[in-house]
């Protein structure tokens, strides 16, 4: 008999318990290996915006409209179907827009039946994509029988009565509207396999937290972490740096709903330190980018000078118990002239643009005042005991990693450190010098095993998230150093350079973008695909690089970073960039019918078309098949007994 292949045998028959069901399973199997290759639409650097967010994911970047446009052509005017497309991106907001005419039980019932019958044409063609399983799968329980009828209905030329009679029964008890907006959902799910966001959901945008939840809600979502993830995980572990960068972060943005009503995370202890020791501070350089009309933007900025200066203290110790990280000169408290308000950086003497700091004792600059460790404990157990965090940071860790393969697309969010010479850079992690990609899967193992730990870890290797933040050697980072402090407080613009690592620019070469995807297993037709730096396409820069191996899709998505953003959009007939423009908000999509549709640029063409055989999901399925087989035999020789 043959190797056994994983899972095993006995736990194979308890799932398919005789010959008949292994041969059923495999024919379906074999079956799919036929279909066409799924939709992929990769995304990157969302920082907080769940507006747009929802809206790419529900328009399918722009895949919905072409579909409704190949279905429907001259069937439908271009009014009908600017309401189709409406009621597929948004059904609750959308019907809301007819509120006085829903009373109208006779007009109700008529508009369901007709949305919901163009809908499942539209189904009918998407169902070509996946298998019955499959899409039963993604159907609404509670709408199944309803959702079946409405299927057959063409092919088994059933009489409209039957499935008007349903709709009918639904409308009596006010479930017709929630059977509509299922269905939006089914045929949304239906065009596109898996959503992959390739790093940094939170920051700078106004709510990361909206943003999680409503990719929790999607069917098939990955991730790989990026840089402003790793702080918001290692903060929900109890990491002090990083709950007071997570804290400073926000307020630089003033970004704290997703904080208070979000996360449940109580600021008050930092506003009674802001006031209490802070109260008089000016504290001009830490005004926040935008302005509220619901907070006092001079507490904000003495919040926000408070929580950096207890950053700069709290990253103090985690730097000093790694001295193998060689961050010594991301020290700068002790270097401070307190009496004539310089500090010297290599070599050279500045003055300080703000020498006010009550907490710090010259004598220990790095010691917290007793005002600082009440605080930051408060904050910490806040963090810690944040239920909803919690859940948002397992997903993420669940459906994360720090990099992906996906056919020959290698997605990561920053860069593998590089040499000048364009060798892998050795990075020690632990006792271990690590390069490549056998650097990214031990700090990915890191980054696990941490969270099996759980928050009451005593494990050093919690610090691997602020070094994965911050560090130039962090795949996630990228530069030489992070100029948090220079930034804050020297006005020498030269002290605010943070140096790239040379990957970025050796990307453009398509021989060492080779290099990188063979040293993750892809093949030399490799595609990587990264976030993390924006595309300034004012510049004149080209988010595809020279050599034609690699893209960047960092298009400054957030509304507060630039407002444009790519989505990587892997079909069967092969891979292209969408391009995306600003996005003003829901209800001036429903006014306006202003769709957002990208702009597309074709950056590989799969001639023929591509098959689930031609992709990665093939060796999964493959793997399945000898498992199977192997049953099967065993079956057969009366190795294993059928139930």
């Amino acid at each position: 008999m043959p190797d056994v292949c994983s899972p095993t045998l006995s736990l194979l028959a308890r799932q398919f318990p005789s010959a008949s069901s292994v041969m059923s399973q495999i024919s379906l199997l074999q079956a799919k290996l036929t279909l066409p290759k799924g939709r992929i639409h990769i995304i990157s650097d969302v920082h907080g915006d769940d507006r747009k967010l929802r809206h790419v994911i529900n328009n399918a970047s722009g895949g919905l409209s072409n579909l409704v446009n190949e279905v429907f052509g001259d069937e439908l005017t271009a009014e009908e179907k600017e309401i189709l497309l409406a009621f597929l991106y948004y059904p609750v907001e959308k019907m809301r827009t007819y509120q006085e005419r829903l009373q109208d039980r006779e007009w109700r019932k008529k508009k369901t039946k007709r949305l919901l019958r163009l809908q499942f044409r539209l189904v009918r063609k998407l169902a070509k994509r996946v298998t019955k399983e499959e899409l039963l799968g993604l159907m609404n329980e509670d709408f199944k029988v309803l959702y079946i009828a409405l299927l057959d209905e063409v092919s088994f030329r059933r009489d409209p009565g039957y499935v008007d009679s349903m709709i009918e029964s639904l409308a009596d008890y006010d479930q017709d509207i929630v059977a509509l907006h299922e269905a939006s959902r089914l045929v949304r799910n239906l065009v596109v396999s898996e959503v992959i966001v390739a790093g940094d959901l939170f920051d700078r945008g106004e709510r990361g937290d909206r943003v999680v939840h409503y990719l929790k809600n999607q069917p098939n979502v990955s991730f790989t972490w990026g840089n402003h993830d790793v702080t918001w995980m290692g903060a929900t572990l109890g990491s002090e740096v990083l709950i007071a960068t997570v804290l400073r972060i926000s307020l630089r943005y003033l970004r704290l709903w997703q904080l208070e009503e979000g996360y449940g995370i109580l600021l008050s202890p930092l506003a009674k330190l802001a006031k209490t020791v802070y109260g008089e501070d000016p504290a001009a350089s830490f005004y926040p980018k935008r302005s509220s009309d619901f907070m006092d933007e001079e507490l904000v900025a003495r919040m926000h000078k408070a929580i950096a200066i207890l950053e700069f203290k709290l990253a103090s110790p985690v730097i000093e118990r790694h001295p193998e990280w060689k961050m010594e000169d991301r020290r700068h408290l002790h270097l401070i002239d307190w009496e004539n308000g310089t500090i010297t950086l290599d070599g050279k003497t500045h003055t300080l643009n703000d020498n006010y700091f009550p907490t710090i004792n010259p004598e220990e600059p790095y010691a917290l005042s007793e005002e600082e460790k009440v605080c930051i404990a408060r904050l910490r157990e806040s963090f810690i005991s944040s239920q909803r965090l919690w859940e948002h940071m397992l997903f993420l860790v669940k459906q994360g990693s720090l990099s992906l393969r996906r056919d020959e697309a290698l997605i990561f969010h920053g860069c593998v450190p590089t040499n000048e010479d364009g060798s892998f850079r050795e990075v020690q992690i632990g006792d271990a010098k690590l390069s490549g990609g056998d650097l990214f899967r031990e700090l990915e193992q890191v980054v696990r095993s941490c969270y099996r730990e759980g928050a009451h870890t005593v494990s050093q290797d919690l610090d691997y998230f602020y070094w994965l933040w911050v560090h130039g050697d962090s795949p996630l980072f990228g530069k030489e150093k992070m100029t948090t402090f220079e930034r804050y407080f020297l006005s020498d613009p030269e002290t605010h350079k943070e140096v790239k690592d040379p990957y970025f620019h050796k990307i453009h070469d398509a021989e060492f973008c080779k290099r990188v995807g063979r040293a993750f297993g892809v093949g030399d037709d490799v595609l990587i695909v990264n976030g993390h730096v924006p595309v300034k396409v004012e510049k004149g820069e080209d988010p595809v690089k020279r050599g034609g191996n690699a893209v960047t899709i960092d298009g400054a998505f957030s509304e507060s970073y630039g407002d444009h953003g790519y989505t990587l959009v892997m079909g069967p007939n092969g891979i292209r960039l969408a391009e995306h423009s600003h996005f003003e908000s829901i209800e001036h999509f429903l006014e306006c019918q202003d769709d957002m549709i990208p702009s597309l640029r074709e950056l590989r063409v799969h001639e023929p078309s591509r098959t689930i055989a031609d992709t990665h999901e093939s060796e999964d399925i493959h793997a399945q098949l000898c498992s199977l087989n192997n049953l099967l035999q065993a079956y057969r020789s009366g190795e294993v007994r059928e139930s």
